[in-house]
């Protein structure tokens, strides 16, 4: 098992566990002992495990469980959602009191958001540069064959100059002409490999050859540049790994948050996994939705995006607040620290999912 795989399989345990085992509906007939642990029972529910006495043998009832295990779409997610949105620092707060009941997990909501996300990111391509260089217009064998002849007459001309003028103004076109014929042999090359010439894939697959074929590269660059010689592949990678490794995210957050709270002993790393969790649910949820409205309109995509900006610093100064029960002037401090610790986890994050997903 590789170290991706080691990503996937964490997650999708992360995923199972935090999801909270269904409940169920007993029937109007239950059974007088426990079909899991044998105990006796006098109710619709088990005192001794919690299982429902009646047990469904339905294929209806079978879809309702996996509707509500995996989606767990039930009243609780629309009591999460609002609060989320607009008063993070009371859910935060009541989840870590134990008022549980009544909301979703953090964790459960994290992880999913997550999964939807990157599901729907999927089916998503990023689109092709649409300007496309004039010297990509020249292509096969006869403008190669037209770049040679004439780079030979500028030679030939230049043997029989006789002032330095003229050879350096020759040896300036010769210049000029070896690096539109470097241009139109990418060029044809984009062409050959199914790219369009001057869309990103095809320059950096150009720019990847060129430090690959460089011989004063150092090994490790040559690494990466032979992963990026396939952008659509390298990409696809990236997304990948960054689904299977968003989990890094809350350990990489975690003892920055502490860092905020060293003094605060009744503070613990649970109460900041608690914050980070649903601070990472509401970035990724307000990103998601962003990116659907650019699908409808790039002026909505881009009003979404101005407002996510300004929207999650005003969100977690307020969920710093409530959840931790903080005056202004301890809020203000600390979440001036947070946004720096922001960037430090981000940056992190983002080179070990590169790192892992085109370094390895």
């Amino acid at each position: 098992m590789n170290i991706e795989d080691a990503g996937g399989v964490v997650t999708g345990g992360l995923l199972a566990g935090a999801i909270e085992r269904p409940t169920g509906k007993a029937g109007e007939h239950h059974a007088t002992t426990c079909s899991d642990c044998g105990a006796e029972v006098s109710g619709n529910f088990c005192a001794n495990c919690g299982q429902p006495t009646h047990v469904h043998r339905s294929l209806l009832h079978l879809g309702e469980e996996v509707l509500h295990g995996v989606m767990h779409f039930d009243a609780r997610i629309w009591r999460t959602l609002p609060l989320l949105a607009f008063n993070p620092g009371r859910l935060t707060r009541e989840w870590i009191h134990g008022k549980r009941t009544r909301y979703v997990s953090p964790l459960a909501m994290f992880l999913f958001t997550v999964f939807i996300t990157f599901f729907a990111l999927s089916f998503v391509h990023l689109p092709e540069t649409p300007h496309v260089n004039p010297v990509s217009q020249v292509a096969g064998e006869e403008g190669a064959a037209e770049f040679k002849a004439g780079r030979e007459q500028i030679a030939a001309a230049r043997a029989e100059a006789v002032t330095a003028s003229d050879k350096a103004a020759l040896d300036v076109a010769d210049n000029v002409l070896a690096g539109v014929s470097g241009q139109a042999a990418k060029s044809s090359a984009a062409r050959a490999d199914g790219l369009e010439p001057g869309s990103w894939q095809a320059n950096t697959r150009d720019i990847a050859s060129e430090v690959y074929t460089n011989p004063t590269t150092w090994p490790g660059a040559k690494k990466w540049a032979k992963k990026l010689m396939n952008p659509d592949l390298a990409v696809y990678k990236v997304q990948q790994t960054f689904y299977k490794f968003a989990f890094l995210l809350v350990p990489l957050s975690i003892p920055f948050m502490a860092l905020l709270f060293l003094w605060r002993r009744r503070s613990t790393l649970y109460d900041h996994g608690v914050f980070v969790l649903y601070s990472l649910t509401f970035v990724v949820l307000v990103s998601l939705i962003s990116i659907g409205l650019g699908f409808i309109h790039p002026a909505l995509g881009g009003l979404a995006w101005l407002a996510v900006i300004f929207g999650i610093p005003v969100h977690q100064f307020a969920q710093l607040k409530g959840g931790y029960e903080l005056g202004w002037f301890s809020t203000i401090w600390r979440f001036v620290f947070l946004q720096v610790f922001c960037w430090i986890i981000v940056s992190l994050f983002m080179a070990t999912v590169l790192w892992l997903a085109v370094g390895v």
